[in-house]
């Protein structure tokens, strides 16, 4: 029989603080908001200075949560098993059951709460996520000790290895209270609302509480009526990388698992590794909580050290570009956030939209900004000045935090890329109609779109305009196909690499200029032809195949020869910054292995090709 939870006690400013902080640490997060009232009365306080260090033989066993500061956890021989800062959490009694000698040193001056460790130990007993967390938090550590070495490549595991199988589902008919009973009885915090093999909708804890008992809802009601309905969903084959990204970015604790189409698991935040310090998805979960430039800045500035460790650990160059395109996404809605707080609410509904490299989500080190405003039409001029000022904190903000202004003022701060709705339109019309050099250009940049920040509805509005008037207008897809011929690869006959004759970068390849950029638009054009809503060219290449409007053939060798360059970028840029060079798109091809530069070959072969076809199908157009 399960214990009936202890009352929470009120609670006083300084719990209240503690409480709202665990709340947003993992796994505590998974906790009803009446056991961590409970558990903030708990916890001991104290403060300790860089050096101490906590040993397992006079150690009373309880969980340390860092409030601040950074620790390390090393084995009996000085080996490093794991370093962490805020928000991390760590058990020595249980640490110490595989790793006997180890301990925790204190690298800077930290503020830690302690949980004592009977109610740790009870909170275990009483919630499964909970456990299971600090079951793999103690066994991934311990693994990446024995192997000497960090385990960079434990995110890039597949959903399927971790996620449950054995899945607890209700139908759509059955009551809130069944449901609520069926989730205790199986010690979970959600289940799936399925009509025979199809899912309908899934329900958490946080859904009875908020939609249900906060509500005063009759429980006999049907539980669809409480359900998130057409629930997100995950392949099995993502990996963990993708899922924890996924889930930080949605805010999600829940995801349904995929598997050839059919509902074969679930994945929630407590199954998924809590990232160190030194992987991606730390940045993005912490960017949120800043509460200045300046903090933002300290965390972007340490982009090039990690950048390095990513690509050293195996992630592929597409994942670092959507890992650093989070990145600048969070970066950026902290700072609307932060504008917002000082400005007020916004007079009506806007979207912040990003172009370009983040727009498709494919951004690198050194990426300047392409960004602007979408305003409702209910905007009014006395509105104006608000939107202006917006737009120029953010972007002052985001220069400060390294995305430098763009050269060519692609920004919000400039009123032609802060638009109501109907601007915007009136703006895609006259580019379509009047397919100028200069026209061709800004939509090169303004067709690559997302919404970033704020009423995502005005963007699609948008998109499907963009789309209607590009797709059917072959006068101005074929000036586009114009563009797209106008920088062909550095290929030159008998498949020698063309390269500067002068300059800074003389002797060298502009592998974004003349490569990368290309194939972005042959798969644009195609994009746009077809009607396609994707943005990422991975996306939009594997929706072209799927349409037929390119063959499997010609989509899959165009998504090789982008994962050959971006991969040959990527590792360019690395190199300049071991070698204390500032990152750029150049490199020298005489420096690359004998096989990266025949992969390159083939690579701008494939381009050329493309390049060919563009001008088959579209050039007529003129």
């Amino acid at each position: 029989m399960t214990e009936s939870p202890i009352p929470a006690p009120e609670l006083n400013p300084e719990l209240r603080s503690i409480r709202e902080f665990l709340g947003e640490c993992i796994p505590f997060d998974q906790l009803s908001p009446a056991e961590l009232d409970r558990v903030a009365a708990l916890m001991e306080i104290g403060y300790h200075r860089q050096g101490h260090v906590f040993q397992p033989h006079d150690d009373g066993g309880g969980l340390r949560i860092m409030r601040s500061g950074a620790a390390e956890l090393r084995a009996d021989n000085g080996r490093l098993m794991d370093r962490f800062g805020e928000g991390v959490s760590f058990n020595l009694l249980g640490l110490s059951q595989e790793e006997p000698d180890i301990s925790a040193t204190l690298i800077e001056d930290s503020l830690l709460y302690l949980l004592p460790e009977e109610e740790y130990q009870k909170i275990r007993q009483q919630h499964r996520d909970f456990d299971r967390f600090f079951r793999s938090q103690r066994s991934r550590r311990v693994r990446r000790a024995a192997r000497h070495e960090p385990s960079p490549n434990e995110m890039m595991r597949r959903v399927r290895d971790l996620m449950t199988k054995t899945l607890l589902t209700v139908s759509p008919e059955d009551s809130i209270q069944a449901t609520a009973r069926i989730m205790t009885e199986g010690r979970v915090s959600s289940v799936m609302v399925m009509a025979g093999d199809q899912l309908q909708g899934i329900v958490t804890d946080r859904d009875l509480r908020s939609r249900a008992v906060a509500e005063g809802l009759d429980l006999t009601l049907p539980v669809e009526q409480i359900m998130t309905r057409e629930p997100e969903v995950i392949e099995a084959d993502a990996t963990l990388f993708d899922a924890t990204l996924f889930m930080t970015q949605k805010g999600y604790h829940h995801i349904p698992v995929l598997d050839q189409g059919m509902v074969k698991g679930i994945i929630t935040a407590s199954d998924l590794m809590l990232a160190r310090q030194d992987d991606p998805v730390y940045l993005v979960q912490h960017i949120g909580r800043q509460n200045s430039v300046a903090e933002l800045k300290d965390i972007v500035s340490q982009m090039p050290n990690l950048l390095v460790q990513w690509v050293k650990s195996g992630i592929k160059s597409s994942q670092v570009g959507h890992v650093l395109t989070a990145i600048s996404d969070a970066v950026t809605v902290r700072l609307i956030e932060l504008a917002e707080d000082e400005l007020g609410e916004p007079p009506v509904p806007y979207c912040w939209l990003g172009f370009g490299s983040q727009g498709r989500g494919e951004q690198l080190l050194g990426a300047d900004q392409d960004n602007g405003l979408l305003i409702d039409d209910a905007v009014s001029e006395q509105d104006a000045k608000w939107f202006e000022t917006l737009a120029h904190r953010v972007s002052d903000g985001l220069n400060t935090c390294g995305y430098v202004y763009c050269p060519g003022k692609v920004m919000a701060t400039t009123d032609e890329w802060r638009q109501s709705l109907g601007g915007w339109k009136a703006t895609v019309d006259r580019w379509t109609r009047t397919p100028t050099a200069d026209a061709v250009m800004r939509v090169s940049i303004f067709f690559d779109l997302r919404a970033v920040y704020g009423d995502a509805s005005l963007c699609q509005k948008l998109q499907q305009h963009m789309l209607k008037q590009a797709g059917s207008n072959t006068i101005f897809l074929a000036a586009l196909a114009e563009n797209v011929l106008d920088t062909p690869p550095p290929l030159g006959i008998f498949r020698r690499f063309v390269v500067e004759h002068n300059g800074e970068h003389r002797d060298e390849l502009n592998l974004k200029k003349r490569a990368v950029i290309p194939i972005v638009d042959i798969v644009r054009i195609h994009a746009l032809a077809n009607g396609v809503t994707a943005v990422n060219t991975h996306d939009r290449l594997a929706a072209l195949a799927k349409l037929k409007a390119l063959s499997i053939n010609d989509s899959r060798n165009l998504q090789d020869a982008l994962e050959v360059i971006m991969q040959t970028r990527v590792e360019g840029q690395v190199q300049h910054l071991l070698t204390g060079r500032k990152p750029s798109n150049y490199l020298n091809p005489d420096e690359l292995p004998k096989l990266v530069r025949k992969q390159l070959r083939d690579a701008f072969g494939i381009v050329v090709d493309a390049q060919q076809a563009v001008k088959l199908r579209y050039r007529p157009g003129l």
